[in-house]
């Protein structure tokens, strides 16, 4: 019984859906995106805005990061709009500890983002 059920579950099909680079990337800009929007709320408490913003960081990091890497296989004039925005996000991300209506500008920033890697015009 107990070795059918470890089959089943060994040969099931996979919760988490394979994805593309794109598709990480969306997701994960989606996740920020989602934390940014519920800690922009008037009754979100500070603990939430801190850690929307500590993860809007952390992914623009990682970001500038790859386009600054020599192996980055984008066009270069997009690689640098892409690094103007990052260091962009990074700033708002600071200043949004202090004003929450900063917070608005890196959700538009984000949807744009998630707008082109889905491939729709922005």
């Amino acid at each position: 019984m107990i070795s059918t059920s470890l089959a089943q579950t060994a040969y099931s099909a996979s919760a988490t859906p394979v994805r593309t680079q794109r598709g990480t990337e969306y997701a994960a800009f989606q996740k920020v995106t989602a934390q940014l929007n519920q800690a922009r709320r008037d009754d979100a408490p500070m603990t939430d805005r801190a850690a929307a913003l500590h993860d809007n960081r952390k992914l623009w990091t990682i970001l500038a990061s790859d386009l600054a890497d020599s192996d980055n296989g984008l066009p270069q004039a997009l690689r640098a709009q892409l690094f103007y925005l990052a260091e962009f996000s990074l700033l708002q991300s600071r200043k949004g500890l202090d004003d929450v209506a900063a917070l608005d500008a890196l959700v538009d920033i984000n949807t744009a983002v998630m707008r082109g890697l889905s491939g729709q015009e922005t």
